[in-house]
């Protein structure tokens, strides 16, 4: 079949010569306007939601703050996750919306539920909740840190909250700015339990006084004649020294003052954290983006604000970047960049090789980055941008677009070389195979639906990869079926040495074509050969060990320190202070920033690392994975701590933060059930040698003091429940009975027991209880008694019902896919309660649903090929032909894989579609050709397909040739983000490479069986 698209260009070369040139400007204009990121605008919009409730324990935040929230969030639309952890005195709560939703949109409702639940929240809660547009389990994109010489924690934690995380927040892109490693200031005042119980002072007393004398509330204004003055007081109190004189009791002279009974200082609102930046005290700003936000652009943003954020805090301050997310994205898309360039020599000089003449190299030469300059015209059109996917649709395009271009210059070499004009060669020529193109180029477009059509984060990840690809090969064949023939009919000249000047190709006398028409004699030996290689692949497929995206380094650490759950924050401080240290003595550590303490998104006795490695390569030389190896050998004789790392990875799902790459959930509706089946699995996990570093988010082994009321003797002395609960509260709550208001921002006056008597239980027997008919107050032991009890430091829910969340991360050389199914069988092995579901979640869960599926996408990817192939030949045979071509395909990517360590990932996928598109060029090239000469000249299929193979031979080789040596770049490259690229090189050279040999052989003959199938089914009667 013919198709003259290409007449009307090879007769007006100067129109189509313009339109070339519109091409290129339109793709340079492009290019430069294209956005640069490390992978595409693909995140689930999430919401973090943080509520506080000072002095309170982690199981009533559950139940008075996460319980009520979770009800009205609940009943948004679109909710695909939703997790919470309460500790003590703090909650968060992240949910995550399908992908459909706008993450603006998703924030309006989620404020209209937070208004929803405030009737039932508590009263005495640290303000509103709040919420940021931001997904918590993401690395941050950025870190700065802020020390001085002389100013101390408060000091900086101050000008970092009121000064820099504002300005900050202001920034287009950025989600959330977290500030860790101290508090704001505050006034502090220590009571002396002894000396209350010594003057009959009440706690609510204190209280009482404190919140009084800081009163600063409105107080209107007075006329005088014709004039009206504000009315002002000094009636707010700002500094320590101005609350250590206030009378707490005048009687009869007697006169008790504040400092009489404690102490009362400047000092911090949080006095249980702590913060190093290369082992230096200082303050952390921990920078996230908003779902949705270019990174690249984001820190560009923050960057050229950093000198006005140094001028905007003290000279003693110093302000520096500690953590750049975009240093490795920058290098990575470089690599890229410098692998496309190379794709493209590599491509050029395998034409100049085969075809030995410089007019006809420049012609594909020419063809290659014009297709690629209207491929970025497309992308800009569609608001994709320049990233790491994309990038590398374009390099394993670099190595097919070519493939029309070579058919067409090829094929009208071939006619010129029969003794027609030039003219006459390049329209002959190009409408002999415009068909063979068209079915070439739209087939392999066809293979990319599927990958259009996944559903979540990974099918809208690669969506961009695939329509940058197709788009790659329509702009091509456009390219090829217009420009390439008009420049064919200006540069081509009829070559003085033609190897073959009847334009029949390869010699029927030659090596191939003897043995080929030996296989054409044994068609059914080639078939069972087929059929061998299609059952060889499927087991190959079956065993190999599955992964999910391979293990990136980004240059990028995050770890967890955890101690015991009953340690105390001094001895946690040099514990955490030590592992600082022996981490900044690794040689390929750069920078560290340690954040120690109870914040609103950690426990009491857990810490963060943020480490930033050295450039790879230059110095260091061992990758992320192996510097972790070493650290996790280092802190393995640390005693008291357990110390998790893991690398940074571009592609996360979920919202949990973690200390693993990978979580396994259980939850159940019943705490007691639920924590006794999670011990048992995270000793099953620790068992498991494919995965280590597990932890649990269950921390029960903390103690409690328990106060048990004696009710009746509390009911005869006039003291109830609450007054019980906030004379606990005043003592140990570290309670917030005022506020002292500034110009920039609100500090708070902190009261409770002085920390050697507030560390004490025994504290309790001399605090004193304020009776509802106000007489005498009434010691507390004399209505209660303590008692030390277990308890949790954590409580999670997932949904809406209790949960604990194993993270874990894969031994050195394991596969994501055995040992999940090592985890499940481990799992099983326990008979669990019917009543606990125990899945894997976040990423872990990701990749199951998607290891569901891969069969499920290649045999998709085979039907929507067969379905177009069908349409273009209206034939049902011919496209069972040319799919007979891809078995070898698969089989020899999947043993490259194997070979070179690599395990079956979604990138491995991706290029095992590919080759479907790929392969099957060479069996149209055939197909095509022997079904012209058939109906052209009456030749037999066995004749035909002869002949075909023949003279196809050269394109054949050439487009083959071009696509392995486009995709060698991809595999030899070894900077950022190699990781992504080696195994879709891997994959690609595989099975070009196995299935060049067998096709050549393979497709004629299955070629030749499926006429005599035909002809005797034609022949069998009604």
């Amino acid at each position: 079949m013919a198709i003259d698209l290409s007449g009307p260009f090879v007769r007006r070369p100067v129109a189509t010569t313009l339109i070339a040139v519109g091409i290129m400007l339109l793709g340079l204009l492009a290019f430069r306007m294209l956005p640069v990121a490390s992978l595409p605008q693909v995140e689930f919009p999430t919401i973090a939601v943080t509520a506080n409730l000072p002095g309170a324990d982690p199981d009533t935040v559950a139940s008075s703050l996460a319980t009520p929230l979770e009800r009205q969030f609940s009943a948004i639309a679109g909710i695909t996750d939703m997790t919470s952890v309460s500790y003590s005195g703090s909650v968060r709560i992240v949910i995550q919306f399908d992908l459909a939703r706008d993450v603006d949109g998703a924030a309006r409702d989620v404020q209209a539920a937070i208004n929803a639940a405030m009737s039932r929240l508590p009263s005495d809660m640290d303000g509103v909740p709040t919420y940021r547009k931001v997904n918590p389990a993401e690395a941050p994109i950025m870190a700065l840190a802020l020390t001085s010489q002389t100013d101390d924690s408060a000091a900086l934690y101050d000008a970092a909250s009121t000064l820099l995380q504002q300005k900050l927040l202001q920034t287009e892109g950025v989600g959330d700015v977290q500030v860790g490693g101290g508090a704001l200031p505050a006034v502090r005042v220590e009571l002396d339990g002894q000396r209350l119980s010594q003057y009959g002072i009440g706690l609510d007393q204190i209280r009482q006084l404190l919140n009084g004398a800081n009163a600063r509330r409105a107080k209107g204004s007075v006329q005088v004649g014709d004039a009206e003055y504000a009315l002002a007081a000094n009636d707010d109190l700002l500094q320590a020294a101005a609350y250590r004189d206030l009378v707490v009791r005048d009687n009869a002279g007697a006169v008790v003052r504040l400092s009489d009974l404690g102490s009362v200082t400047d000092s911090t609102q949080n006095v249980r954290s702590f913060g190093l930046m290369n082992g230096r005290p200082g303050v952390a700003l921990i920078i996230s983006k908003r779902p949705g936000a270019n990174v690249v652009e984001t820190v560009d943003r923050v960057r050229a604000q950093l000198p006005e954020l140094q001028a905007a805090v003290p000279a003693t301050m110093k302000l520096d970047v500690m953590l750049d997310r975009t240093q490795t994205i920058r290098a990575s898309l470089h690599e890229v960049e410098l692998t496309l360039v190379v794709s493209i020599l590599l491509v050029i000089a395998v034409t100049a090789v085969f075809f030995r003449d410089w007019r006809a190299t420049l012609v594909p030469a020419v063809a290659v980055p014009l297709s690629l300059l209207g491929t970025f015209a497309v992308m800009w059109a569609l608001g994709y941008s320049m990233n790491i996917l994309s990038l590398m649709a374009l390099i394993v395009a670099a190595g097919f677009v070519v493939d029309d271009a070579i058919v067409v210059v090829e094929n009208i070499m071939r006619h010129q070389q029969m003794g027609k004009s030039r003219v006459q060669a390049a329209l002959d020529g190009a409408r002999e195979v415009g068909f063979t193109v068209f079915s070439i180029s739209v087939s392999l477009v066809a293979v990319f639906i599927p990958l259009l059509l996944m559903s979540g984060l990974v099918g809208r990840l690669f969506r961009e990869f695939s329509v940058t690809l197709a788009a790659a090969v329509l702009v091509s064949m456009v390219i090829s079926l217009t420009v390439t023939p008009m420049m064919s009919r200006m540069l081509l000249r009829p070559a003085d040495d033609a190897r073959h000047p009847d334009g029949q190709g390869a010699s029927p006398d030659g090596f191939y074509g003897r043995t080929l028409r030996w296989t054409l004699q044994r068609p059914r030996l080639m078939a069972w050969a087929t059929a061998a290689v299609v059952g060889l692949g499927l087991v190959v497929f079956a065993v190999m060990p599955k992964g999910f995206f391979p293990q990136q380094d980004t240059g990028l650490l995050l770890g967890q320190v955890y101690g015991p759950q009953n340690i105390s924050f001094g001895q946690m401080r040099d514990r955490f202070s030590e592992v600082v240290r022996m981490l900044r003595g690794n040689p390929s550590v750069d920078q560290v920033i340690g954040v120690l303490g109870a914040t609103g998104s950690s426990a009491s006795n857990a810490g963060a690392l943020y480490v930033t490695l050295k450039p790879l390569h230059d110095p260091r030389q061992d990758s992320a994975d192996v510097v972790i190896d070493q650290l996790r050998k280092t802190f393995a004789n640390e005693a008291g701590v357990q110390v998790t790392l893991q690398a940074v990875q571009d592609i996360g799902v979920g919202g949990r933060q973690s200390a693993g790459q990978y979580q396994f959930t259980l939850s159940a509706d019943n705490r007691a059930a639920l924590d006794v089946a999670a011990a048992r699995v995270e000793q099953a996990m620790r068992k498991v040698s494919l995965i280590t570093d597990v932890s649990s988010d269950l921390m029960d082994g903390s103690v409690e003091a328990q106060i048990e009321i004696d009710r009746p003797a509390a009911a005869r002395l006039g003291v109830s429940a609450q007054a019980i609960d906030q004379a606990l509260y005043d003592s140990f709550g570290q309670r917030l009975v005022s506020t002292i208001y500034r110009e920039m921002n609100q500090y708070h006056v902190v009261m409770g027991l002085d920390p050697s008597q507030a560390g004490n239980p025994a504290t309790l027997d001399q605090i004193y209880v304020t009776p509802g008919h106000g007489s005498e107050l009434v010691p507390l032991s004399a209505i209660a008694r303590w008692s030390v009890q277990k308890t949790s430091l954590s409580q999670s829910h997932q949904g809406q019902f209790p949960a604990v969340t194993l993270s874990y991360n894969l031994s050195p050389g394991a596969s994501l896919g055995p040992a999940q199914r090592a985890i499940r069988q481990a799992v099983d092995a326990l008979h669990l309660d019917p009543g606990i579901a125990a899945a894997p979640a976040g990423n872990a869960k990701a990749f199951a649903d998607t290891v569901k599926t891969m069969p499920l996408l290649i045999v998709t990817a085979l039907l929507a090929v067969y379905i177009v192939l069908g349409m273009l030949y209206e034939s049902l045979r011919h496209p069972l032909t040319i799919l007979s071509t891809l078995p070898s395909a698969g089989i020899g990517a999947l043993i490259a894989l194997a070979a070179g360590g690599f395990e079956f990932s979604i990138i491995a996928l991706i290029g095992v579609i590919l080759l479907i598109g790929i392969v099957k060029k060479n069996a149209i090239l055939m197909i095509d050709f022997a079904l012209q000469v058939e109906r052209a000249e009456g030749l037999s299929p066995q004749e035909a397909i002869l002949r075909a193979s023949l003279v196809r031979l050269r394109p054949i080789m050439m487009t083959t040739l071009a696509a392995i040596l486009g995709a060698v770049p991809l595999v030899i490259g070894s900077g950022y983000g190699s990781e992504f690229r080696q195994p879709l090189g891997v994959a690609i050279i595989g099975g070009l490479m196995l299935s060049q040999v067998l096709t050549l052989y393979s497709t004629p003959a299955i070629y030749v069986l499926m006429d005599r199938f035909g002809t005797l089914h034609r022949r069998t009667p009604p």
